[in-house]
């Protein structure tokens, strides 16, 4: 007669461990038999799996969330939503927190909310909270947290110390950074309106984020992640997201989360990671070095299966000092982004407001691509000198990148109706729009307090389809046809046209031509 099965209480990490198995195709019945627990526990883990993530991405504390077995609610659940709330928006800022600032927010948090009876914001309170979420640190002395040059300094040599220990190279070494883009936003001769669409009957559907991601040597750029507002916005039309140059998300603010910062770590940056050290003869480890935002899971969430690759956090208080992405790589991105909208304009030879009302978010999605694609890698490695030093600079690319930017655009404003007079001004004002704006969602203090009692916005999933007016043009299969012939015609009448361009169109005809047929037959 078997005996009766041991009790097993689970920690929050082995919960965790069991959800990644379980997205990688592990059954029920064998993680039962491995973590010598019922079915039934297993299949509550999965129910409350984005409960656990969203719990364990908020916690500071690999060791704690290793022990913690239970997720306790507060008395005051609400109070707890907003302060945690709050709590990851001050962090991310890089402001000073400690005890005092704490309770002074907590309490007003407890009145805003409207919350029954006395509410004493004590330190046995103050201590319970971060037990709850696994903070290890609350009580940031009142430093001038923008500009700490001495904890810059022992974090560098901090990290150095690791990488030597972990036995990484710059190969090795990843920065990925977010940021918002005014995708559709042009300069004025008089000054820049953020954010807005000037096109008339058109509102504004021009904010996206962007995500960048490359190692230290700048020789892997992976492709940009990009959060939009719908999950299939109306100029997809049959494009396929997964044949995009970006790797495309979708939010209702366009706004970087939790959920897809997770899904872009295991789906996409592990994988191609893997991919690349293996074709560089490296072994598969590698780091990912992230700022305190508060859309990036902690490290226990941020983990390879092996754990070999994996993320690491910058300070607070330096982060704005030495992050990669910040030094000058994100900027020149966008940067080439707007002087090719520009570059494209001119060359299409259309008017300002025609170009305008045509330009929609896949073409701008193939425009940010190339753009990044345009980084050069020294302007990467270049953004970890104040990091790793030892990563020295090719010899003779030592220029001022961003003057010659701000001069193309310049010259390409100069020949650009309606636009020949915008001043050097507003031309740094419109290449600076939005060098400031976060790839994450801030929240006033009313917003945390709405949020906190589970209220939410009532806007549409799909906003940017009922707003990306794109006319609808049936094309035949007898006029694309055509087409394919005069292009044809036209490339061998100018003589410079070689093989594999022929091939390709070839190949194109004939495969309209075999959608006709199978048309026809049908009919």
């Amino acid at each position: 007669m078997s005996g009766k099965r041991k009790r097993v209480v689970l920690t929050i990490k082995d919960k965790l461990d069991i959800i990644k198995k379980l997205e990688d195709g592990d059954s029920s019945k064998q993680l039962a038999v491995i973590y010598g627990i019922g079915e039934t526990t297993v299949r509550d883990i999965r129910k409350n799996k984005e409960k656990i993530i969203t719990y364990a991405s908020s916690s500071d504390s690999t060791s704690l969330l290793a022990k913690r077995k239970s997720m306790k609610p507060s008395m005051y659940e609400e109070l707890d939503r907003a302060m945690l709330e709050w709590f990851n928006q001050q962090r991310a800022k890089g402001n000073p927190i400690s005890g005092p600032i704490c309770a002074k927010r907590a309490e007003f948090f407890f009145y805003a909310l409207g919350m029954d009876g006395d509410f004493n914001p004590s330190a046995g309170w103050l201590t319970r909270f971060k037990q709850r979420h696994s903070i290890r640190e609350i009580n940031i002395r009142n430093e001038r947290l923008n500009g700490d040059e001495t904890a810059v300094e022992d974090f560098c040599n901090n990290f150095r110390d690791f990488i030597e220990r972990e036995n990484l190279q710059p190969e090795q070494i990843y920065n990925a950074d977010e940021t918002g883009l005014f995708w559709k936003c042009l300069p004025s001769r008089t000054s820049v309106i953020k954010g807005k669409c000037t096109v008339p009957g058109h509102k504004s559907v021009e904010r996206i984020t962007i995500m960048c991601c490359a190692n230290a040597t700048g020789l892997h750029k992976l492709k940009l992640c990009v959060v939009g507002k719908a999950k299939k916005p109306r100029s997809f039309k049959s494009t396929d997201t997964l044949n995009l140059p970006v790797s495309y998300f979708s939010q209702k603010g366009a706004w970087m989360d939790l959920s897809i910062f997770r899904q872009w770590f295991n789906k996409i940056f592990v994988p191609q990671v893997r991919e690349y050290l293996r074709s560089k003869g490296l072994q598969e480890k590698a780091v990912l070095l992230l700022d305190n935002s508060p859309t990036h899971p902690n490290e226990n969430v941020l983990r390879s299966d092996d754990g070999q690759i994996f993320a690491k956090y910058l300070p607070p208080n330096v982060a704005s000092l030495i992050q990669p992405s910040d030094q000058g790589v994100i900027a020149m991105m966008k940067r080439n982004y707007r002087a090719g909208l520009l570059q494209n304009n001119l060359e299409e030879g259309n008017d300002l407001k025609s170009f305008w009302k045509k330009l929609t978010l896949l073409d701008a999605l193939y425009d940010i691509a190339m753009a990044w694609n345009l980084v050069k890698p020294v302007t990467i490695s270049r953004a970890w000198k104040k990091i790793l030093p030892m990563i020295e600079e090719k010899e003779g690319l030592d220029f001022d990148e961003e003057d010659i930017s701000v001069a193309t655009v310049a010259t390409i404003l100069q020949h650009t109706k309606g636009l020949e007079n915008v001043t050097i001004e507003n031309i740094e004002k419109w290449l600076e729009v939005d060098s400031t704006e976060p790839g994450y969602e801030v929240l006033t203090d009313s917003e945390i307090i709405r949020r906190a009692q589970g209220q939410t916005d009532e806007s549409s999933e799909n906003e940017e389809e009922e707003i990306e007016l794109i006319p609808e043009k049936h094309i035949n299969h007898a006029a694309a046809l055509q087409w394919t012939e005069n292009l044809l015609d036209y490339l061998e009448q100018q003589g410079d046209m070689i093989l594999p361009d022929r091939l390709v169109i070839r190949k194109l005809r004939a495969t309209i031509r075999n959608k006709q047929k199978m048309t026809n037959s049908s009919q």
